[in-house]
C-alpha cells in the first residue's frame, strides 16, 4: 500500500504549488479525507519556507497537530471558535494579522476554517460573507488561504455558497475550477434587511446625545445579564456605531437594545450608504474614514450583521459574557 498524501516517507514538494492569490475550498468526508487535504497543504508550505498558519475550531487543530508529527512545531495555530466566533474579525484579525506580519519573507499560507457544523442560522449570513471578501482583501497577494468544508455535516446551502465564494474546489476527485465561483453574488445575498427583534428599548440620538446612547447601553447591558467587562465592551461599541452614524450617516440615528438566545443585541439604524464591502475588515492604518470604528467593533463583538442600501444602514452587534 502506498502511503497517504502527506504521511511519512511522502515528500510533499510541488503540491498546492500556485502563483498569486490561491483560495480553495477543501471539501471532505470524514477525518481522512480532511487530513489528506489538509497535512500536504502544510507541509509544501514548510518545505518551500513559507510562513504557516492553521486556524480551526478546536477539535480539528488536535487532529491535525497529531498528524503533522514534528512539522506542527513549525506552525501558528489558533482556535477559530475563538479567534473567530465574529466572522467580521477573521479577515482583519486572524488573516491579514498573520500575513501582513510576514510579507517581506514571500508567500504565506493558512488554513482558515470559518463555518462548522453547530454555527447558528443568525451567525451564518456573516461567515458567507467573509468567505467571498476574502478575495477582495486578498486580490493580487502571494497568499494561500485552504478552508476547509465539513460536507457530511454542513447544509447544502453552505456547500453551495462555498462553490460561489471560492474559484477552486478540492475533494477526493482533486482540485478543479469552480464553475459556479461569483463571490460578489453572496456578498449580495446575504445583504439583507434584519429581522424585527421581539421587546426592544430604544433611543434617538444625534451627536450631543453621545453621553446619552453610552448611558442607555450600559443601564440595559448590566440590565439584561452582561457582566462588568462584556458591558464596557458594549459601551465602546455603541459609542463608535452611534459617533459613525452623526459622522456618517446623516448625523444622527435610532439605537436599540434587546435579549436574544442568551445575549444582548445592539443596534444602530441611520440614513447612510456604507459602499465599501470591506469596510471594518482593513487594518486600522488601511481603514478610510468609516471604516475604523467599524474594525474596533469587529474585534469587540461576539458576531456582527449588517444591511446596507440607498434608504440606510443597520449595523446589529452581539455580546455575551
Amino acid at each position: 500500500m502506498s502511503p497517504r498524501p502527506g504521511g511519512p516517507g511522502t515528500s510533499t514538494r510541488g503540491a498546492f504549488v500556485h502563483a498569486g492569490f490561491f483560495h480553495p475550498a477543501l471539501f471532505y468526508r470524514d477525518e481522512g479525507e480532511y487530513l489528506a487535504g489538509t497535512v500536504p497543504f502544510v507541509r509544501a508550505g514548510r518545505e518551500a519556507g513559507e510562513p504557516v498558519a492553521v486556524a480551526v475550531p478546536g477539535e480539528r487543530l488536535a487532529t491535525l497537530r497529531d498528524a503533522l508529527g514534528r512539522t506542527a512545531d513549525e506552525v501558528s495555530w489558533l482556535d477559530m471558535s475563538e479567534a473567530g466566533r465574529n466572522p467580521g474579525r477573521i479577515i482583519p484579525g486572524v488573516l491579514r494579522d498573520f500575513a501582513d506580519r510576514h510579507a517581506g519573507g514571500g508567500r504565506v499560507r493558512i488554513i482558515g476554517e470559518p463555518i462548522w457544523p453547530g454555527r447558528s442560522a443568525t451567525e451564518y449570513p456573516a461567515c458567507a460573507q467573509h468567505e467571498a471578501l476574502i478575495n477582495l482583501a486578498f486580490a493580487g497577494r502571494g497568499v494561500s488561504i485552504l478552508c476547509p468544508y465539513d460536507v457530511s455535516g454542513l447544509d447544502e446551502v453552505v456547500i453551495a455558497d462555498a462553490r460561489a465564494t471560492h474559484p477552486v474546489l478540492i475533494d477526493r476527485h482533486g482540485e478543479h475550477v469552480s464553475g459556479d465561483y461569483a463571490p460578489h453574488r453572496v456578498i449580495s445575498a446575504y445583504n439583507r434587511p434584519l429581522p424585527e427583534p421581539p421587546g426592544a428599548v430604544a433611543m434617538s440620538f444625534d451627536l450631543d446625545a453621545l453621553p446619552l446612547v453610552r448611558e442607555f447601553v450600559t443601564r440595559w447591558g448590566a440590565r439584561l445579564g452582561l457582566g462588568p467587562r462584556a458591558v464596557g465592551d458594549l459601551e465602546l461599541a455603541a459609542n463608535e456605531l452611534a459617533a459613525n452614524s452623526c459622522l456618517h450617516g446623516g448625523g444622527a440615528g435610532t439605537a436599540r437594545l434587546w435579549s436574544e438566545d442568551g445575549q444582548v443585541v445592539f443596534e444602530v439604524r441611520d440614513a447612510g450608504t456604507i459602499t465599501d464591502p470591506l469596510a471594518g475588515r482593513r487594518p486600522a492604518d488601511m481603514s478610510p474614514d468609516g471604516g475604523r470604528g467599524i474594525l474596533m467593533v469587529n474585534h469587540l463583538a461576539d458576531l456582527v450583521r449588517m444591511h446596507t442600501g440607498p434608504d440606510g444602514t443597520t449595523v446589529r452587534i452581539y455580546m455575551r459574557n
